[in-house]
């Protein structure tokens, strides 16, 4: 391996020891409900969204239902996403009239975003339209990312409750993870991309 390689992954080491703490802390306190900067702004989102879901943010659930709502949740994304893709020759935001993607390269797509994988077997611009790659691609590079931080969290507890039964709430910690990290961070993100003048359209 290269000098210049070598450097790379000390720095990678050493910002993520640095982020240990703070970002670790935060995420504590945002899994236990505690307030944090983004709460005056982000709690009467989430509060709304679990009435509408029909949950409480003080519901927990066994690992089994904890373990069924995170399958079927990704169950029901998978769907979405493939049936977005074998229609969207028929679905609006398709400017240049793109057909159906094929259904081998459809399952293989939405298993992989579904999974948080990503493996792209197509070129994006030129496969998917732009419904699919917003309301289908986008959706599940965040909902995947905040499922795996969710079975993170609740393996976690999961092992500092050693005789309690409950891990959490698999859409309290969905949510959270959404709002509290996930937007954030793409925002902070979006903003360096802007700086560094990446391209972007619709």
């Amino acid at each position: 391996m290269t000098l210049n390689g070598w450097l790379q992954i000390l720095v990678f080491c050493g910002v993520v020891i640095l982020l240990v703490k703070p970002l670790g802390g935060y995420m504590a306190r945002v899994f236990n409900g505690e307030p944090t900067l983004f709460s005056p702004v982000l709690r009467p989102f989430e509060r709304a969204l679990y009435a509408a879901a029909g949950t409480h943010e003080r519901e927990e659930q066994h690992w089994t239902r904890y373990a069924a709502a995170m399958l079927l949740f990704n169950l029901a994304g998978f769907l979405l996403l493939y049936l977005l893709q074998r229609f969207q020759g028929a679905l609006p935001f398709n400017p240049v009239g793109m057909a159906a993607v094929p259904p081998e390269l459809s399952f293989n797509t939405a298993v992989s975003f579904m999974t948080n994988t990503n493996w792209q077997n197509y070129g994006g611009e030129s496969t998917m339209s732009y419904l699919v790659q917003m309301a289908g691609l986008t959706v599940q590079n965040f909902l995947s990312a905040a499922t795996g931080i969710a079975i993170a969290v609740a393996l976690i507890r999961g092992f500092a409750r050693a005789s309690g039964r409950a891990v959490g709430n698999f859409w309290v910690d969905m949510t959270r993870a959404t709002f509290y990290l996930l937007l954030p961070l793409s925002i902070v993100l979006t903003i360096v991309y802007v700086f560094l003048g990446v391209p972007q359209t619709l």
